[in-house]
């Protein structure tokens, strides 16, 4: 099928047609609206009333390419270069991690905890695309925060967005599991390490596995608990007194995070859930 004119309702028609068969309705119209709002710049209520809006052939060429990659399941988020995580944009490539809704809790936790308190320093431990250090700066605009990653071409996504929407943060190539030791003492310590289980892969959508980054993602069946073993000896050489951390967790692993956490000596571990009642968050203190 082409489009048959060069009208928005034209586009949209053949958008939703070709698509019909590789996505439900729901997800589709919300494709459709954040696609054509970022290339267009037309809202949800003008793609209903303006149909007869032309586009200029390059326009039309933008949907089509579009509608190939999202016909291969490649993440709209990495087809637009864009994606909102806590009110803000950031830009993504297939060289991190999409911001997703369960990473905005971690975040609000953390702001809820410390709305009133002074707060020196934050640690973004496996940072990604900057946007839980990011947001963090955002709204702790006197803290100093400083994100760590190992892969270069995170690092360079982090510049990016920090530089796009002109906060300063401090970035450092940091391996995690490399026992790394930094002469500075942080109120606050969170990650977002790798926790899907090898063995998982098999129950996952194809738009992750084929397109979001394995390094960022998967750790290893025979132990899953790797990264939060040196996250949690990280916290103890360099939290601050009564200082925090905060990590994102593999559902299945909530107890044994917590655990773990209280063997190393941390204290008041607490499991919160996600806005879809699965254990999606442990924090934990350094007393």
């Amino acid at each position: 099928m082409k489009i048959s004119s060069n009208e928005l309702g034209s586009a949209v028609d053949y958008f939703k047609s070709e698509l019909a068969s590789f996505y439900d309705k729901s997800e589709l119209e919300s494709m459709l609206y954040i696609l054509f709002q970022h290339y267009f710049g037309v809202t949800k209520t003008a793609i209903i009333l303006n149909k007869d809006k032309k586009l200029s052939e390059s326009d039309l060429l933008l949907v089509i390419y579009a509608v190939k990659a999202l016909k291969k399941y490649k993440p709209l988020a990495y087809i637009i270069g864009e994606w909102e995580f806590f009110g803000l944009s950031f830009f993504v490539n297939e060289h991190v991690l999409i911001p997703r809704p369960e990473t905005e809790e971690l975040v609000q936790l953390i702001i809820n905890d410390y709305d009133n308190h002074p707060l020196n320093n934050i640690l973004d431990i496996g940072s990604g695309s900057g946007c839980i250090a990011l947001s963090l700066k955002h709204h702790f605009k006197n803290t100093t925060v400083t994100a760590w990653d190992i892969s270069d071409e995170a690092l360079k996504v982090i510049d990016k967005n920090a530089k796009n929407l002109q906060l300063e943060i401090e970035i450092h190539k940091i391996d995690a599991l490399s026992n790394p030791d930094v002469n500075v003492k942080y109120d606050v310590m969170v990650s977002n390490p790798p926790y899907i289980t090898n063995k998982e892969q098999a129950q996952m959508h194809l738009n992750v596995l084929d397109y979001e980054p394995h390094l960022a993602l998967f750790v290893s069946d025979e132990n899953p608990l790797l990264f939060y073993e040196k996250i949690a000896d990280i916290a103890v050489k360099h939290l601050a007194k009564n200082g925090s951390l905060y990590v994102e967790i593999n559902e299945q692993f909530g107890d044994e995070v917590a655990l773990l956490f209280n063997k190393r000596g941390l204290k008041k571990v607490e499991i919160s859930k996600d806005i879809n009642g699965k254990n999606r968050i442990v924090k934990a203190v350094l007393s």
